[in-house]
């Protein structure tokens, strides 16, 4: 039996993990099949105070913090959460089950997959949702991004060192989301070109080779080598059941949340999704189980 368990391994789990292990609380870290999720995949993480660098290393460096206070790691994720008798019984695909005296939800949010025709068909084959992943892949080739916030301008500018061109297609006509800094880094480019009031209608091979023709809506192709995809995110949230309420964007309502479970990170409802928000509501998630479990052994 846990005091806590945490489901996720980004900023906001890792962090809740530092506080309830400080507080001398039984932690489990339910991990996902990766450690830190989108934060992993972050090849220059510069927005966070005090440190500028790799993702993955940040994120390596608070999960020693939270195991040095104690904290366990299982690389499984949760397929259903059980509650009977002031206990949490957590089903994992790795076929085993936790029993917690709490819970936190962290398990972040995953790529928002593009629905057009070939897009499916050709993930893994040209189409990718992780550039840092997939990026030497396509070194001095070809490739559109797309999308036009924050992530995929932070994409476009990784794969301008590794690929010989990048194109950006974005629907909108300029990029109205994305941070001032990072729109004249795209700028300074000279191999990133951008494609305003363009959409996609489909993807296709080029004559069964390893080129892909991606069609606009207008009905003009664009021949390239690779297709990397930032449209947004979607909360991680299959496996609860559904008397847990989402807002339109799928994340978790708080105060749906039955007593002893709590929420934070980009799981959770009407917040910013930054490293910066994430760590802050894991420190307050954590803080609310410590508060939770103390008053119950009064």
């Amino acid at each position: 039996m846990y005091d806590v368990i945490i489901l996720g391994s980004g900023p906001a789990g890792l962090t809740a993990a530092i506080y309830t292990g400080r507080a001398n609380k039984k932690t489990l870290i339910i991990a996902g099949d990766t450690l830190g999720g989108q934060t992993g995949e972050i090849a220059n993480l510069e927005n966070f105070p005090g440190y500028i660098g790799s993702g993955m290393n940040w994120i390596q460096s608070v999960l020693k913090q939270a195991t040095g206070f104690g904290a366990e790691v299982v690389y499984t994720s949760a397929t259903n959460i059980e509650f009977n008798n002031d206990t949490y019984t957590i089903k994992c695909d790795n076929g085993k089950t936790y029993d917690s005296k709490t819970v936190v939800l962290a398990t972040g949010a995953r790529a928002r997959r593009l629905e057009i025709d070939g897009a499916r068909e050709l993930f893994g084959r040209g189409v990718s949702y992780c550039a840092t992943c997939d990026g030497f892949f396509y070194s001095g080739r070809d490739v559109l991004v797309i999308g036009g916030g924050n992530a995929a301008l932070n994409d476009a500018l990784y794969l301008a060192d590794v690929a010989k061109n990048v194109t950006i297609v974005y629907r909108k006509n300029e990029f109205f989301r994305a941070e001032d800094i990072l729109r004249k880094r795209v700028n300074e480019r000279e191999n990133i070109k951008c494609l305003f009031n363009t959409e996609l209608k489909s993807i296709a091979q080029k004559n069964n080779s390893e080129k892909l023709i991606a069609t606009t809506t207008s009905g003009d192709e664009i021949e390239c080598d690779g297709i990397f995809v930032a449209i947004g995110h979607e909360a991680n949230t299959d496996y609860l059941s559904e008397t847990i309420k989402r807002d339109d964007l799928g994340r978790i309502i708080p105060e749906s949340l039955p007593d002893g479970m709590f929420v934070a990170g980009d799981v959770r409802s009407n917040i910013k999704m930054q490293i910066a928000t994430a760590v802050g509501t894991g420190c307050s998630a954590a803080m609310d189980a410590i508060a939770y479990l103390n008053a119950k052994d009064k």
